[in-house]
């Protein structure tokens, strides 16, 4: 039995649940929190966001029905619970998209914790440019380092049509990335 199947067992017993769930969170609070932080990039927004990713897991483990790995099943909770968040803001007033991805980079590069030099800026720009789906698949496969699989999983998209939108971004960013 995995590690991870060993850990649902146990969330999934009331008796153990609590000291199951402390050693979830030794085990996956950072990953996710740095999958989120690039799906919302700020600090303040990831934290939060991960607090409800963890509240949605030990409400639902019960729900888990185990068709995926533990892994997989909560990056997609991070993944919805980020998009849900994401949209609750895009509902504040903008005059356009420019204005939008401006923003988004002025907060980015204002944040404390950002301290990428000129290539990630530069990286980070692009890749903000791109379309939303075209982002999210390179940040889950590049940044997280994702199997197709499992991003397929995730986001509910063939992984054929994962790998080719993953292949048009890296060849956008080859393209664009000269300073």
């Amino acid at each position: 039995m995995s590690k991870d199947a060993e850990l649902v067992k146990k969330l999934k017993d009331p008796t153990l649940k609590d000291k199951a769930f402390s050693e979830l969170l030794d085990v996956y609070q950072e990953r996710l929190y740095w999958h989120i932080r690039k799906l919302v990039t700020t600090h303040e927004n990831a934290d939060d966001v991960l607090q409800n990713t963890f509240v949605r897991v030990y409400k639902s483990i019960h729900k888990f029905e185990e068709k995926s790995t533990l892994h997989t099943w909560m990056y997609r909770i991070a993944y919805n619970e980020s998009m849900r968040l994401l949209e609750k803001n895009n509902k504040k007033s903008f005059d356009d998209i420019d204005e939008i991805s401006s923003s988004h980079l002025e907060v980015l590069f204002e944040d404390e914790y950002f301290d990428g030099n000129e290539i990630q800026r530069k990286l980070q720009q692009i890749i903000d440019g791109l379309k939303e789906k075209q982002k999210r698949v390179f940040q889950m496969k590049y940044f997280d380092d994702l199997s197709f699989r499992q991003i397929s999983e995730i986001l509910s998209i063939s992984e054929s049509t994962l790998k080719s939108t993953y292949y048009t971004v890296v060849k956008i960013i080859e393209e664009k990335i000269v300073i």
